[in-house]
């Protein structure tokens, strides 16, 4: 059996001695020996999802897209949780125990899933070949024909709902305690008043906006970059939360404030513009 490549020299000299030993001990009981099968692909610590939970996510958005975003497309998006993560050149596989089929992921992150029967029979993983904790997820709904710098209220209530719907969350420790709970884990979360679902902006945020005809209201500080600003000690949280490097760009919306409409924009004022 040939060493990986990524083994210590001393480790590898081990490994292949303890096998030895092992075939040895077998040969003399007269015991067959077990067939090993070693897959170079193989990533020990995926930041894999679950195929079905994302395609009944797919579903809560076919049945929900006519009242909240009807003229919108989904997608699910990729983006960084470690300053080290490498974005480019991802490869993702939907791999089941009897199956596998890539998917392709655009230059901006984003992708669509194919429906596939024995992947849903089967249990299948949505696999890139990034490490757990290295990458987060999201969806990606959007209108098309906005102005810029602006996303619809109607599309990011849909957003988090689906993302919610299809286990798309990825925090990992104690920032879970005070966003999500796996209690609250379904898409009825999105529904409360101010649910504390993280959005994800294009751009580092100066401030964001809601605007609904004549009513405008800019989003309290406390709203913006996972409220490490208004909370020191939730700086501390930061390397378990999947806003770790996004921080700059996070917000949350009041979801479930009905006064605004599906129609509101909300308007960004990135740190970048004029």
């Amino acid at each position: 059996m040939p060493c990986l490549r990524d083994f210590q020299p001393l480790a590898c000299a081990g490994f292949l001695l303890s096998a030895c030993l092992n075939a040895a001990a077998q040969a003399q009981a007269g015991g067959a020996l077990p067939t090993v099968t070693i897959s170079a692909k193989a990533n020990p610590d995926p930041v894999e999802k679950s195929y079905r939970k994302m395609v009944q996510g797919m579903d809560l958005f076919e049945q929900e897209r006519s009242a909240l975003a009807p003229q919108a497309a989904l997608r699910f998006k990729l983006l960084p949780r470690r300053r080290d993560t490498g974005m480019s050149g991802i490869e993702m596989e939907v791999i089941g125990s009897t199956m596998d089929f890539p998917v392709q992921i655009a230059p901006d992150g984003t992708f669509t899933l194919a429906r596939d029967a024995r992947a849903l029979e089967e249990n299948a993983q949505v696999s890139p070949n990034r490490k757990a904790l290295s990458m987060t997820w999201r969806t990606d709904i959007r209108t098309p024909g906005l102005p810029p710098n602006t996303r619809r209220l109607g599309d990011l209530r849909l957003e988090c709902r689906v993302g919610m719907q299809a286990g798309l969350i990825s925090n990992a420790s104690n920032v879970v305690g005070r966003m999500v709970k796996a209690l609250l884990n379904t898409p009825a979360y999105c529904d409360r008043q101010l649910p504390n679902y993280l959005f994800f902006a294009d751009r580092p945020l100066f401030s964001v906006a809601l605007v609904a005809g004549q009513r405008r209201e800019t989003l309290s500080i406390d709203k913006l970059y996972a409220a490490a600003s208004d909370d020191p000690a939730l700086k501390d949280d930061l390397p378990y939360c999947d806003c770790e490097v996004l921080v700059d760009r996070t917000y949350i919306l009041p979801l479930g404030d009905r006064s605004w409409p599906d129609d509101t924009l909300v308007e960004f004022d990135y740190m970048d513009g004029e």
